[in-house]
């Protein structure tokens, strides 16, 4: 895989700080040796107490003492004067006058200078070794620093493979390929923004998808009782018989109040699917709830059974929405059966279960994974005298997500379709 500019600019850096951070250090430690004679492991104390020694004795043994104190001490140490100083290594006067301590350097190797106190003799350490950092420590950090280059090299590069996954399919995606997905990611740190895209990309696309879905359905909607009256109108124009202008005039009627009632259920569907309300979870008697939509329901139908398989009716949950789905399922178990409905209310799996079945004709197999969908209606619901736009059940299937739950639609031993609502126990 060709590695993303993004990565070597973090890694070089990275790198280049480590450089520049080990070569300032070096600079700072070399400066600090050449400015501070203290760093010379006290030699300009022990140079320092030799000349208040010396002077303590006659000046033409101070030599003889210097020298027996440097093969004492096995340092380079002899006696010189200012001239001769001046001679070896252009040493300034001034500068030992002033300081009484010089430092000279020649390559690796410094020399000490240290003027005794009010005399022109000088007490000279040198030459000898600088002491510098051992080449092997420093060859040790070298190491070091090329270990975490490789580390930082290992850490760095699944993380800019992930980031450029993710910007290759963010681009693809405002390119309008909805369908794209990021990979799977390999870094920890990544794989949660992957895991957020995928997911916000999924709900993207399921917010197009279905509104093509709903503005092709809505337009198919309009367009069928549009030319229905469009027709009777030019009919209008041209019909003497009073019976037969009252039929068209009540088609274009019932046309009227069917473009409004697919109004009313799209209004209602969007404000469904846009925003999700405010729900009032509460302890709620289904029992109670149950009876009463059969009371409702009861005069369109033969026969609703309600079982009662639970061991508590108060059930938590927003009665409100829960009804209006009771109410949709009853209605279309009443609307496509034969005259017989049973209603059950479970408890199973740590969840909430009513279920509702009809002696209908059933719902085919291609339908059943597409009747919880916007304008989905099957062959048998597409009637004048049926009615219906395919929304309520997109309605239920809303209102279980709110719950948590689903929607869920098989076959009924009493031979028609069977819808359930399953929430969990909270």
């Amino acid at each position: 895989m060709k590695l993303g500019r993004s990565f070597f600019n973090l890694y070089f850096l990275i790198i280049s700080t480590f450089i520049v951070s080990s070569w300032a250090l070096d600079t700072v430690w070399n400066k600090y040796l050449e400015q501070d004679i203290e760093s010379y492991t006290g030699y300009q104390t022990m140079l320092m107490a030799l000349s208040d020694y010396v002077k303590k004795h006659p000046e033409e043994e101070w030599s003889e003492i210097v020298e027996g104190a440097g093969q004492r001490w096995k340092l380079p140490l002899k006696l010189m004067t200012l001239e001769e100083v001046e001679a070896i290594d252009h040493t300034n006067e001034h500068a030992l006058k002033n300081s009484n301590a010089h430092i000279y350097y020649v390559d690796d190797m410094a020399v000490l200078h240290y003027l005794i106190e009010d005399t022109k003799a000088v007490i000279t350490l040198g030459p000898a070794k600088m002491p510098t950092r051992p080449k092997l420590k420093a060859m040790y950090r070298v190491l070091i620093l090329a270990s975490f280059g490789i580390i930082i090299f290992i850490w760095l590069w699944p993380m800019s493979r992930d980031l450029e996954q993710l910007k290759r399919a963010t681009k693809e995606f405002g390119q309008g390929h909805f369908e794209v997905k990021a990979p799977t990611a390999k870094s920890t740190m990544i794989a949660p923004m992957i895991l957020s895209f995928n997911m916000m990309a999924a709900r993207i696309k399921r917010l197009i998808d279905a509104h093509k879905e709903l503005t092709n359905a809505v337009s198919h909607e309009l367009r069928t009782p549009l030319a229905r009256s469009k027709f009777a109108l030019q009919m209008l124009d041209t019909i003497k018989d009073d019976d037969k202008r009252a039929k068209y005039q009540k088609q274009i009627a019932n046309d009227i109040c069917e473009l409004e009632e697919l109004i009313n259920e799209m209004l209602i569907y969007a404000a469904f699917d846009s925003d999700k309300p405010d729900l009032n979870f509460t302890q709620t008697n289904m029992c109670e709830l149950i009876n009463l939509q059969i009371t409702s329901h009861d005069q369109f139908a033969s026969s609703i059974e309600f079982i009662n398989k639970s061991s508590d009716c108060l059930v938590y949950c927003d009665g409100h929405f829960i009804d209006r789905a009771l109410n949709n399922f009853i209605s279309n178990a009443i609307k496509y059966g034969k005259g017989k409905v049973r209603v059950t209310l479970r408890q199973e799996n740590n969840h909430h279960t009513i279920c509702v079945e009809d002696d209908g004709i059933g719902i085919s197999d291609e339908f059943k994974p597409v009747v919880f969908d916007a304008f989905s209606r099957g062959d048998q619901s597409r009637n004048r005298e049926t009615g219906g736009f395919g929304l309520g059940l997109a309605i239920v299937a809303r209102i279980m997500e709110w719950h948590q739950g689903q929607a869920t639609i098989g076959d009924s031993d009493l031979g028609g379709a069977s819808f359930k609502l399953t929430w969990p126990i909270k």
